[in-house]
């Protein structure tokens, strides 16, 4: 599968009034950025793990985590995220995988191709994108980082694809609002049930192969 990328973060818009940051070459999103306060940019991760709330009786049936049949040639222990029709699908073998639903923003449409898992994390900070901190006045508030928590966009665990060595901007995390699984929300990649993205979390390795179906693929 060819690999399509859209770099949604550097569309030329210019930095916000009276920010205090400089453009310059961000390690972890990437191509250019604006440059944060070092000394206020929280830890990767949160010291604490926080207990994990169950939310998967509150959703449609088809969204809830179960095994399915799928044909597909993808390597067991693979994932294929199906941003179009809201799901995700761990890769057991012969024919069978775990299907859970999901949620997607914008950004879950940016991009698609094959990948890797980059990077995991557990109860990730957020580091919103300048795009964001330019348009949302939450995420200016968080503009420097926003811890780990329960409150955290990112929720309890997130996983951050990289192809060719580059990381793609594309992110399958956790969520603090479990009514946004199974639509299409304002910004974000792909977000999980902060239980389902921890279940997905202990299956898969850093390494593991991800495909990103492109809009009408199924």
């Amino acid at each position: 599968m060819n690999i399509s990328r859209r770099f949604i973060l550097l569309s030329g818009i210019g930095l916000l009034a009276g920010a205090p940051f400089a453009h310059a070459e961000h390690p972890l999103y990437g191509g250019t950025d604006f440059t944060r306060d070092p000394k206020l940019i929280p830890p990767a991760e949160s010291p604490i793990d926080y207990p994990i709330a169950s939310y998967a009786e509150h959703l449609n049936a088809k969204f809830r985590k179960q095994v399915v049949t799928i044909g597909t040639k993808s390597p067991p222990g693979s994932v294929i995220v199906d941003p179009e029709h809201r799901f995700l699908y761990f890769i057991l073998g012969n024919d069978q995988a775990i299907r859970y639903g999901v949620g997607v923003g914008r950004e879950g449409f940016a991009w698609s191709g094959s990948a890797i898992i980059g990077m995991k994390r557990r109860w990730p900070r957020w580091l919103p994108p300048e795009s964001m901190v330019e348009r949302d006045p939450h995420a200016l508030q968080w503009a420097n980082g926003m811890p780990g928590g329960p409150d955290n966009p990112l929720g309890a665990r997130a996983l951050y694809l990289e192809a060719n060595g580059v990381d793609t901007l594309y992110r399958i995390h956790g969520t603090n609002d479990p009514t946004s699984i199974g639509k299409a929300m304002s910004s974000g990649c792909v977000r999980m049930l902060n239980e389902d993205v921890a279940d997905l979390f202990e299956r898969v390795k850093t390494g593991t192969p991800v495909t990103v179906l492109p809009a009408g693929a199924l």
